[in-house]
């Protein structure tokens, strides 16, 4: 019987997936395997909000493969080691992985390809998995490699167009003799968020029939509406693989309108800063367009922006909302992040550890809010008669005319 291992990573479904499909042709058994990587405890992206999805993922991936006659093999360790284990140990002829863009997966995939060295067993990278268009499928003339600009980009990508959607598979054969460890348990993992949301194909699924067939419609006109959650909230699901973005995105068009084409559009924004990010792996810690910014460092003032008390009832909203549910509003991202580098000045690098040790991919707003009107939530800082005291609100981290001048002077603008 031959055999051919499938390493999951961001590509944890069992619809729309390139690698398993291509591993069942390969071969007669495949061996579906994850590798919780040491190399992810060291970096610190083990968080729980993220281990909690992670688990979710993993058990309901697991399931369907049972249901296929087929499992799940989790091991914990070094993904290039664990996997050259489970080829020594199944004579597997090939091992299929989702092409990753980050600097952390190019690097996974050259320690995995250098492990398989003299073992006659070929590693097979599969594109367009974790995005609808493959990093570098497009690339801009006079030899650049990658888009720094979105609507060049989006030209090329609408003409490219996305692959076509693959169905989940009916078997999936498994070697008896491959081991692994216990499914982590979400239940035993703590300081989660308290709405963090479940995570898993079956709910990734759902979550796209119910936008695609309803809220989707009016996105054009309401996506950048906070209050009223008027997004997909599938940027978890899409970070993790549980659904498609291949196959969204041809559901999107499928369904048609303006709201199906301006979300399109959003995964193509996606797309974008994925290729970026694999032809500048850099970017994820170092200024893309270096100002030569001289950065202020205020721990009292970050703490107040990471803790949602700068006095600016949209900014606070948000950084809030990320502490309870995990997630945030792309646009309230935006505002928060520009709150920060921009109003406050702080180093974008500071602002980091509370999304990555928040975030799993806005939504609802924080209920102490509640009680203000629409001009303190759209334009705070235009608000009359606001009741600080009354809901033990604090006032404004910084006067934004002071903070504006101030920015300016710092990047030679004024």
């Amino acid at each position: 019987m031959s055999v051919a291992v499938v390493l999951f990573t961001s590509d944890l479904r069992l619809h729309d997936n390139p690698v398993l499909r291509a591993a069942l042709r390969d071969a007669d058994e495949v061996v579906p395997l994850f590798v919780r990587d040491d190399a992810v405890h060291r970096a610190g992206f083990d968080a729980p909000n993220r281990l909690a999805f992670l688990a979710d993922c993993l058990a309901d991936l697991d399931a369907g493969l049972r249901e296929r006659g087929g499992r799940l093999v989790v091991r914990r360790g070094d993904a290039a080691r664990e996997v050259k284990r489970v080829v020594e140990r199944t004579g597997a002829a090939s091992v299929h992985i989702a092409a990753g863009v980050s600097g952390y997966a190019a690097k996974r995939e050259e320690r995995v390809r250098e492990a398989l060295e003299g073992t006659g067993c070929e590693l097979r990278a599969h594109d367009a998995v974790v995005t609808a268009l493959a990093p570098g499928r497009v690339v801009p003339t006079g030899g650049k490699d990658h888009f720094a600009v979105f609507t060049p980009y989006f030209r090329r990508w609408e003409a490219e167009g996305v692959r076509g959607t693959l169905t989940a598979p009916r078997t999936v054969r498994v070697p008896d003799d491959v081991s692994g460890d216990e499914l982590p348990d979400r239940d035993a993992i703590k300081n989660l968020s308290p709405g963090l949301a479940r995570g898993g194909e079956i709910a990734g699924r759902k979550l796209v029939t119910s936008w695609v067939n309803g809220p989707m419609a009016d996105y054009e006109d309401g996506h950048d509406d906070l209050a009223g959650d008027a997004t997909s909230r599938l940027s978890p699901h899409l970070h993790f693989g549980t659904v498609s973005a291949a196959e969204l995105a041809n559901r999107a068009r499928e369904k048609g309108g303006s709201g199906g084409e301006a979300f399109v559009r959003q995964l193509a924004w996606r797309d974008f800063h994925h290729q970026v990010l694999a032809a500048r792996p850099d970017a994820s810690w170092s200024d893309y367009r270096a100002r030569r910014d001289r950065w202020r460092s205020d721990e009292d003032e970050i703490d107040a922006w990471k803790s949602g008390r700068t006095g600016y009832p949209l900014v606070d909203a948000a950084m809030r909302q990320l502490a309870h549910e995990g997630w945030m509003h792309n646009r309230a991202r935006m505002l928060a992040a520009s709150f920060l580098t921009k109003t406050l000045y702080v180093d974008w690098r500071g602002g980091a550890p509370p999304f990555l040790d928040l975030l799993v991919g806005g939504g609802g707003w924080v209920p102490e809010l509640a009680e203000l009107d629409g001009a303190a939530i759209h334009e705070p800082w235009k608000a009359e008669g606001l009741d600080r005291a009354g809901l033990d609100y604090p006032d404004p981290l910084v006067d934004l005319a002071e903070a504006r001048a101030r920015f300016e002077r710092a990047r030679g603008l004024d």
